[in-house]
């Protein structure tokens, strides 16, 4: 039976230095990381050739290797994440305010063509996200968006929770995307109303909720996933709505994942 490796995306913990990070995100049962690279974080883009490597290593020793980087798909952070031993720099794909979904489409394919002979060199895949709202934002989205590449190249992250909001179903979502599919992020959300008491409209929100209480079946996700024999990463987000302790919820989540997939 194919077995997935359980990392957890580390943007939570901003500020906690890399000597702690490890230990806390292996502390919650975690088998990997995604790392952001970004300004503000412990590695930051213009940094990234030199501190990312290093970071690499020491999050190997305590057992929590990078399984990606959230970042900019730029050719220094690629290479960056070649001399690290990165597998994929992760991006999403906004829609500009002023442009078209079509012209949007075409501005990232420039984009993407651009950047393949790095990927090349480097052996690193550029993975794409779904995310709802201006964005691309469904499996249905992504095929369209990266369909023409090499998996090698350019892949899909796939987003349930993401996925969920959008409106899609989990199975078919899967079949979509499956050629091109390196790493699942599991979320879950719920939709809030957030207008104002006497306003002429309803308008709703995602809240970012528990697993086991969102829109995202996570059993039919993983049910799907085991029956495809899926053995990539499954990569939590931890990213919730509200008062919330991350760590306590971020393990209760990997918990609740983990009886779904054994």
């Amino acid at each position: 039976m194919a077995v997935v490796a359980f990392s957890v995306f580390t943007k939570a913990w901003k500020e906690v230095p890399l000597g702690r990070l490890g230990e806390l995100v292996r502390g919650m049962g975690f088998e990997g990381v995604e790392l952001p690279v970004r300004p503000g974080f412990q590695v930051e883009p213009e940094r990234a050739d030199r501190d990312l490597p290093s970071a690499a290593r020491h999050l190997a020793e305590v057992g929590v290797p990078i399984r990606s980087v959230a970042s900019a798909a730029e050719e220094s952070t690629v290479m960056a994440c070649a001399d690290a031993g990165v597998p994929l720099l992760r991006i999403m794909a906004p829609i500009w305010a002023d442009e078209s979904y079509a012209e949007a489409e075409e501005r990232y394919r420039r984009e993407f063509d651009a950047l393949l002979p790095a990927l090349e060199r480097a052996g690193v895949t550029l993975g794409v996200q779904n995310h709802a709202g201006r964005q691309v934002a469904n499996a249905v989205g992504l095929r369209s968006l990266i369909g023409r590449y090499d998996p090698r190249h350019v892949a899909a992250v796939w987003d349930a929770g993401h996925e969920a909001v959008a409106g899609s179903e989990p199975e078919l979502a899967i079949d979509t995307i499956w050629p091109h599919l390196r790493i699942v992020n599991l979320k879950n959300a719920i939709w809030l109303q957030t207008a104002e008491a006497g306003a002429a409209s309803a308008e709703w929100s995602p809240y970012w909720t528990a697993g086991r209480l969102g829109l995202s079946p996570w059993p039919r996700v993983a049910a799907e996933l085991r029956r495809r024999g899926y053995a990539g990463p499954v990569c939590l987000t931890a990213e919730y709505s509200g008062a919330v302790s991350v760590e306590r919820q971020a393990a209760e989540d990997l918990a609740f994942a983990r009886t779904l997939f054994a």
